[in-house]
């Protein structure tokens, strides 16, 4: 069976992006499925947020788009039980160079997902989460063109909606081109503070313009979430019953009920 890929992308930075990716694969995990996160942000929170060293990432995802190592043997445990992570460096920065003149540029990512599932053997993973960096460069692209759905982060802010529908073109782009089964798999509805009464409005302008695609769970402005990575720990690891775990462990839920009717409905 092929694991589910979900590439959690925004092209605006400060939306909680890799916050998202680090606790719904936490959450995913946490209701039985077995996660692996891939780190394609050269800045590499993700890995850090999961307790990865900067200093112990010999092997990363830019050793994986050059195809000097396997997904498999790139994919480290971590202390989060059923996740795994395939760390990012620096080194990812240069990508985009490196892989310029490469007829197959845009698909290196898919093919090391391939390589997952080997004939008549199922993939180690159930669900494999790809963290974006806040740009729409090729790294985005990779991403992209292997995923499933596109998972949006979108902060609950005035300027909430503006470079969605780049996002949107570029999402348009890549399944004409590379990737023709691709959807946007959900919008989430980030850092939300009830005191703000432009909150309200944003999340009103959202589900009007967006519709269904909207999650319903809403991610909290909350202080344990942003504490946990300076622990090196996704949130329902550093405090369960905060709101922000229990928001996204309801997110978590609303994916699994959202993956099985599209699963009906093929």
């Amino acid at each position: 069976m092929k694991p589910r890929v979900l590439t959690v992308a925004n092209q605006k930075g400060g939306v909680g992006k890799t916050t998202t990716a680090i606790n719904l694969g936490t959450a995913l995990a946490a209701i039985g499925e077995r996660v692996l996160l891939i780190d394609l942000d050269p800045q590499g929170n993700a890995s850090t947020g999961l307790g990865v060293d900067m200093r112990d990432r010999d092997i990363s995802a830019y050793d994986v788009l050059l195809g000097d190592v396997s997904l498999s043997d790139a994919a480290r445990v971590t202390d989060v039980p059923r996740v795994s992570i395939v760390p990012a460096t620096m080194d990812l920065l240069g990508a985009e160079i490196t892989l310029a003149t490469q007829k197959d540029r845009t698909d290196r990512l898919k093919k090391a997902i391939q390589t997952l599932s080997s004939i008549g053997q199922p993939s180690p993973f159930t669900y494999i989460l790809i963290d974006c960096p806040p740009s729409l460069n090729l790294l985005t692209i990779n991403a992209m063109a292997a995923a499933d759905g596109v998972l949006v982060p979108l902060q609950c802010e005035f300027f909430a909606l503006e470079g969605l529908s780049q996002l949107l073109k570029t999402i348009d782009q890549v399944r004409s081109t590379v990737n023709p089964d691709l959807d946007i798999h959900g919008v989430v509805l980030t850092m939300f503070d009830p005191r703000n009464n432009l909150a309200g409005q944003v999340i009103r302008d959202v589900r009007q313009y967006l519709g269904k695609k909207v999650f319903e769970t809403v991610i909290p402005r909350n202080v344990r979430v942003s504490e946990a990575p300076s622990y090196g720990k996704p949130v329902l690891l550093y405090d369960l019953k905060c709101a922000g775990s229990q928001a996204y462990l309801k997110l978590a839920s609303e994916i699994i009920q959202r993956e099985r009717l599209l699963a009906a409905a093929e």
